[in-house]
C-alpha cells in the first residue's frame, strides 16, 4: 500500500468541504457552524483515502 497523489476530483470535494467548515466557523452559516469539525474530519478522511486507493 503505497501512498500517490489523489485524482483532482477527489482533492476538489476535500478541499470545499474544509473551505466550508472554515467559513462556517468564521461566518454564522447554521448547519457548517454546527457541525464543522466533523466537516474538517471528513474533508482528511475522503483525502487520505484518496490517496491510498488508486482511482
Amino acid at each position: 500500500m503505497t501512498p500517490h497523489a489523489p485524482s483532482v476530483p477527489v482533492f476538489i470535494v476535500s478541499l470545499v468541504l474544509a473551505a466550508l467548515a472554515l467559513l462556517g466557523h468564521i461566518v454564522l452559516i447554521p448547519f457548517f457552524t454546527l457541525y464543522g469539525f466533523w466537516f474538517v474530519l471528513l474533508a482528511y478522511a475522503i483525502l487520505a483515502i484518496g490517496c491510498v486507493i488508486k482511482t
